[in-house]
């Protein structure tokens, strides 16, 4: 039982910690990576927690979906300013 405290204590402090990267990150494609880095951090907080239902659903949209989202758009928004 400890162990699994001990474990969300260091994911939780690395998802801190990826969080004010992702803030003070001034590329906006690291600030995405940190972002979803974050979100594997709070993906096992949840697992740990006893919450797979969620983490089935938060994993896929957090890790895979919006980072691609958010990728495109910064592609797109490059595109549209060396016009």
């Amino acid at each position: 039982m400890d162990m699994t405290y001990l474990l969300l204590a260091i994911s939780m402090l690395f998802a801190l910690v990826a969080t004010y990267s992702a803030i003070v990150e001034r590329y906006l494609v690291k600030a995405v990576v940190f972002s979803a880095l974050q979100s594997i951090a709070f993906t096992l907080a949840l697992y740990l927690l006893r919450a797979p239902d969620i983490v089935l659903v938060y994993l896929p949209i957090t890790v895979g979906i919006y980072p691609a989202a958010i990728l495109f758009l910064i592609k797109k928004s490059e595109e549209v300013e060396e016009l």
